[in-house]
């Protein structure tokens, strides 16, 4: 309570500092569609010693071409070699973040022999511009605002600082349009708590507004009409550092209204949800969904029924591929992942599955129902011939494929997780006392929600967070002191 109280007088007192340079911040930081729009695909400011890119195609939701790539891959360098630039922060013009790769051009020119290396190409750029946000030397803040899909999350989803508001919509939709995850998203959805990852990978379903925040895909969450406060806050930051870049944005945190949705995919859902998820193949997980809509549990149910219709509409080629991605690069790097992401777009461009231009031929034609997936069934697709066609260096399909090695100058990507709410591990670990020091002794709540507010300093959000998990994967045990001890029950 006193860090909350002490969080939010700082906040009172940092947004009174900056009234008077709002109108600035919104002018120079945040221009409007209608300012913008004749402009550069891709606006860059400077404002103090923070340096922004700003995605500047409103009305195709700021999703990535080659020339938006083109030009945000040397004003990153420049970045990460500069000692004027103290702090970078992406974000988009209008109701997105970014929606995605702009993917028309690539499915035309992996049609014809005599481009399809401009295709393949894309995905190459793309993920070096990916590679180089999550490994710069200089902090980084992503304001994933709005629709964040795709593309856009792979610009954002290794950023140290990842702000949701309540406009956010993340998503990794790949599997909708006969492609599969990519951006490094073999990387950062293991790196989620239980099997929330695999859900997203296959299912292509969205997380919305604080949920975003809550299950890690963002560090921060606040308001958007907080927003331009903030980046003069940032901007106002002599010599910045992760710990000072930090404070400054919980100071923007926003406690959830008891008007607000409940957050999704939380209690008996998500002990669902895991254990569906966890099975070892796409035939496996259908047939635990299928037992599951037989549950007496009314709000399991009805999400086991949604998502075996969601799974039914997806391409059954990606729907393996991404399964077999996503457990090939379970302990691996981001690099390893991308790699692997590399290979798979090659695939596809060179003809490893018609599916990808199918499906993207349907989104732009708007055309209803389910695509003309070919094959149309998952018996049809074997996993040994999508090991051979997609991932074994053997394949016909992968003849001539780029190598993808880290660009000049950037080596170690942050880690990603360093400021977001405390995970579903470091929870067990605490709960069953294995963390070092602990003394092997049992704990009780009050405890534990203590314990991780002091760890986080009163981080935003770290009881509702903790109580969460401890509701769905504890059990209280009253001892002989009278006490509820936890004991960590899956």
């Amino acid at each position: 309570m006193l860090a909350r109280t002490l969080r939010a007088r700082s906040l009172q007192s940092s947004v009174a500092a900056a009234t008077w340079r709002t109108s600035q911040i919104a002018r120079h930081m945040t221009p409007t569609p209608s300012q913008v729009s004749e402009e550069a695909p891709v606006l860059f400011e400077s404002n103090g010693s923070v340096r922004s890119y700003i995605l500047n195609r409103p009305k195709k939701l700021n999703a990535l071409d080659i020339t938006m790539l083109g030009l945000l891959k040397p004003k990153i360098q420049e970045w990460n070699e500069s000692s004027l630039c103290g702090l970078v922060v992406g974000k988009g013009v209008g109701r997105a973040f970014c929606a995605g790769g702009d993917v028309a051009d690539v499915i035309a020119n992996a049609a014809d022999g005599k481009t399809r290396h401009k295709a393949v190409n894309y995905f190459k750029s793309e993920f070096e511009v990916d590679y180089m946000l999550a490994s710069i030397y200089k902090p980084y803040v992503a304001v994933m605002d709005g629709i964040t899909m795709g593309g856009g999350v792979g610009l954002s989803g290794m950023a140290p600082f990842r702000i949701a508001t309540e406009t956010t919509v993340f998503a990794m939709p790949e599997t909708k349009i006969g492609y599969a995850p990519d951006v490094g998203a073999n990387y950062f959805l293991n790196r989620l708590d239980g099997e929330l990852g695999a859900y997203l990978a296959l299912t292509g379903e969205a997380l919305k507004g604080r949920a975003v925040f809550m299950h890690g895909l963002a560090t921060h969450y606040m308001p958007q009409r907080r927003i331009p406060a903030l980046l003069e806050a940032l901007a106002s930051l002599e010599k910045p550092t992760m710990e000072m870049i930090n404070s400054t944005i919980e100071q923007s945190y926003y406690e959830p209204e008891a008007s607000e949705p409940p957050i999704a995919l939380t209690g008996s859902v998500r002990v669902a949800l895991d254990s569906a998820f966890s099975e070892k193949s796409i035939e496996k997980i259908i047939e635990s969904l299928e037992n599951y809509v037989q549950s007496s549990d009314e709000q399991v149910k009805a999400w086991a029924t949604s998502t075996l219709e969601a799974l039914d509409l997806r391409s059954p080629t990606s729907l393996r591929v991404a399964l077999f991605a996503l457990r090939k690069n379970k302990n691996g790097g981001l690099i390893d992942a991308l790699r692997t992401e590399l290979d798979i777009a090659t695939a596809l461009c060179n003809g490893a599955s018609p599916d990808f231009a199918t499906g993207v031929t349907a989104v732009l034609s708007k055309t209803p129902g389910r695509p003309d997936w070919q094959p149309s069934t998952l018996a049809e697709v074997s996993e040994e011939s999508i090991i051979q066609d997609f991932f074994s260096p053997s394949s016909k399909y992968l003849d001539a494929k780029p190598e993808f090695n880290p660009p000049a100058g950037f080596d170690k990507p942050k880690h990603p997780m360093r400021f977001a709410l405390p995970s579903q591990e470091s929870i067990r670990l605490y709960v069953t006392q294995d963390t070092p020091g602990s003394g092997g002794l049992a704990v009780t709540r009050d405890q534990a929600l203590q314990y991780f507010e002091q760890q986080t300093k009163g981080k935003g959000g770290v009881r509702d967070k903790v109580s969460e998990v401890l509701d769905r994967m504890c059990e209280e045990e009253i001892g002989d002191d009278g006490k509820d001890w936890l004991r960590w029950k899956h």
